[in-house]
């Protein structure tokens, strides 16, 4: 939205001031034609208005000299030829436009002039000006340009017939005109402005021009808008046209002189109206366009800095969107720890109360307490379902010990199928799918096992009117940096059902522990954590895809193991070993019941037990023993050390065993936990481990192994 509103404000910014500029730059052209215009006609106005002073103080002239040579005809105007050069000279002496003021007589002949005494041979009888005056042709009053011939130079005429008594034409009157005073005047009134001024008869003939270099013709094109006004008798108005010298372009403005066949223009060159125009432009677009641009330069780094700020913007989100899925991620493990403390505290406490069952059934049948082998079965087969439901609160909690081994997938997997059609059910039927030259695979197959059967019976529980579970198996490679979270080889097994699917909100909770959508009684919430956390402790992954009506897919990642595959050896035959009896044993267990009924199997396997509560007491008697035996040069009244690993007090088994070891007098050690974390732990140190709930036989050999390694002077005959 911002970068939406800051290219409006620039398209805005550069559009704006071009519109409002191409406005002000039209309007201020055609102000400057129309002043140019109203100019034209005012200096028209005052040139016409002189003009027409001029041309009647000629006509008030020429009728003083008419009136002076009244009543005398040729021979009496010469024969008074001094007087009247002299009142001709006194008439037109005084006036600056005036070169001359001459009588002619009616055959054309010069009578008299106010130039020169005594007067010379002229005569002007082809003269158009007196042909058309004695013809009557009013146009003739004002003569064309020419070379004056009385006195010289250029002048144009203005004249008036004389008549004598019966009204018959007797010659003219005329008054010799300089241009250079109309020229001298049009200097003063047009300064330095770019405008001409003409002073031309109404045929089009020229009589003034100025400036002079603009006037090179003697006449108006007739086929020129003026030309065309002129010739349709127009008394004034303005009419553009192009300059017959340099093709300029013109506003003329032109106005008739009076009664007079005169007429004055006035012409303005457009050039210069747009040498001004443009000279105002380049100051408007200069004023407009700085800080324009410099309102350009903002937007645009504005836009700039926007792209940078969401380009940071980006990469915080990401950032954020990462950290968010870290803090999940983190909180979600927070939460699985605590959930695996809790499970783990409950398995372990569990664990205890299945090893005081198994120990007093075992003490029972040990007795051969007559009547009671069917509930003594009763309670094993409880005692299994605890071990399988124990070992599935562990695995969750990521507490149960892995045991893990190298197999042979395309051997493996299919000896896997009747217990995997087993958990599926009859309606349901198992295809397998394994590709050629698939990676051996380093697991716990007891946890693998579990794990593809928890997924068979969630597929089971998924295809409730039957359908097909298909079990893939292939080698697939990651690299760093493909967005999967792992690297390395991988076997990919995917379990691919049938089934109804799940929605969106169950798929994102199903590998949640103590989570499930079966009715209660149906499930535990236990199978797929178990697989993810199976599959994650491995060094693999558990992925799930689902959909409603389009079945689900787990995929399981786990491990290519890098050595060949174990091959089972049959045991060879040998013969039986006996029980190992009369050791002396050292127990500590800090549950009363656990240590109870572990003490009581012990004797009656025939072995010699003390039993400690916590580490710290255990390991005060073996300084005693200890310090005893070396003062006495005996030996320690102990062969055996059985601990529990999680126990109070400062000390727990691990410690015990640790500080064992460190002393003078070896004495073997046996670890029993149900911790997975703990058993890593134990496999650092020089001791038997057993993981809860064993099975007593386990016991038994372990005792046999280590009665063999005992100097035969350590433990007491049976």
């Amino acid at each position: 939205m911002r970068r939406l509103t800051l290219i409006a404000l620039l398209v805005a910014a550069i559009v704006l001031p071009c519109i409002y500029v191409a406005t002000m730059a039209y309007d201020d052209l055609r102000s400057r034609e129309a002043d140019a215009s109203d100019a034209t006609e005012r200096t028209a106005r005052v040139a016409e208005e002189h003009a027409i002073k001029v041309f009647d103080m000629n006509e008030t002239l020429d009728a003083r000299v008419v009136d002076l040579v009244q009543g005398l005809d040729d021979a009496g105007v010469r024969s008074r030829g001094a007087w009247i050069h002299e009142k001709l000279k006194s008439i037109g002496g005084g006036y600056p436009q005036v070169a001359a003021v001459s009588i002619f007589g009616k055959d054309g002949t010069l009578l008299a002039t106010s130039a020169f005494w005594p007067t010379p041979a002229v005569s002007i009888a082809t003269r158009p000006d007196f042909v058309g005056i004695r013809n009557g042709t009013v146009l003739d009053h004002v003569s064309k340009i020419m070379q004056g011939a009385v006195r010289g130079g250029t002048v144009f005429n203005t004249g008036i017939a004389r008549r004598d008594a019966s009204g018959a034409f007797d010659g003219i009157v005329s008054v010799a005109m300089r241009p250079s005073y109309f020229d001298t005047f049009y200097r003063e009134l047009l300064g330095k402005s770019p405008m001409t001024m003409n002073l031309v008869r109404s045929d089009g003939a020229v009589l003034v021009g100025y400036p002079a270099a603009t006037h090179a013709r003697d006449a108006v094109d007739p086929r020129s808008p003026l030309g065309e006004a002129l010739a349709r008798g127009s008394t004034s108005g303005v009419v553009r046209m192009r300059s017959p010298t340099d093709h300029d372009s013109l506003i003329v403005a032109y106005r008739r002189v009076g009664s007079y066949p005169v007429y004055v223009s006035c012409g303005y060159r457009t050039s210069a109206i747009w040498a001004q125009w443009y000279r105002h432009l380049s100051v408007l677009l200069l004023s407009m366009f700085t800080p324009s641009i410099a309102l350009w330069c903002v937007i645009w780094l504005s836009l700039k800095r926007l792209a940078a700020e969401e380009e940071a913007w980006e990469r915080w989100q990401a950032e954020a969107a990462m950290r968010r899925s870290i803090e999940s991620a983190w909180r979600q493990s927070r939460k699985m720890e605590a959930l695996g403390n809790l499970v783990g505290s409950v398995a372990h406490d569990f664990n205890n109360l299945l090893m005081i069952i198994s120990a007093n059934v075992q003490i029972a049948r040990r007795r051969g307490v007559p009547g009671i082998e069917h509930e003594l079965a009763a309670m094993e087969r409880a005692l299994k379902s605890g071990q399988s439901l124990t070992r599935q609160l562990l695995g969750v909690a990521r507490k149960q010990p892995l045991h893990s081994e190298t197999i042979a997938v395309a051997r493996w997997l299919p000896a896997c199928r009747q217990l995997l059609k087993a958990s599926l059910g009859a309606k349901a039927s198992l295809v397998m799918d394994i590709e050629e030259n698939v990676w051996p695979m380093e697991v716990d197959v007891a946890e693998l096992e579990l794990a593809l059967i928890n997924i068979a019976v969630n597929a089971r529980d998924a295809m409730p009117n039957g359908g097909r579970l298909t079990v893939r198996a292939r080698n697939i490679s990651f690299r760093p940096g493909e967005g999967f979270p792992l690297a390395g080889d991988f076997v990919q097994l995917s379990l691919e059902d049938t089934g109804v699917g799940m929605p969106p909100e169950v798929l994102s909770r199903a590998f949640e522990p103590l989570f499930t959508t079966k009715p209660k009684g149906m499930g535990t919430g236990l199978g797929l954590p178990q697989v993810f956390a199976f599959c994650e402790r491995s060094g693999g992954l558990a992925a799930i895809d689902s959909a409603i009506g389009a079945g689900t897919s787990v995929h399981l990642y786990l491990p290519r193991a890098s050595g060949l595959p174990h091959i089972e050896r049959p045991a060879e035959p040998g013969v039986e070993e006996a029980a190992a009896h009369g050791l002396r044993v050292l127990l500590v267990e800090d549950n009363e019941e656990v240590a109870a009924g572990t003490e009581a199997l012990l004797q009656m396997m025939g072995h010699h037990v003390q039993c400690a509560r916590q580490a710290d007491e255990a390991m005060k008697l073996i300084d005693e023993a200890e310090a005893n035996a070396v003062r006495t040069g005996g030996h320690l009244p102990f062969d055996l050390l059985i601990s529990d690993i999680h126990m109070p007090g400062t000390m727990n088994g691990i410690d015990l065993a640790e500080a064992v070891q460190q002393r003078a007098l070896k004495l073997p050690v046996i670890l029993v936990t149900g911790y997975a974390e703990e058993l890593d732990r134990a496999r650092h140190v020089d001791a038997h481990v057993l993981a809860k709930p064993f099975d007593i036989a386990l016991l038994e050999k372990m005792l046999r192994d280590i009665q063999r390694e005992l100097p035969s002077h350590t433990h007491l005959a049976n």
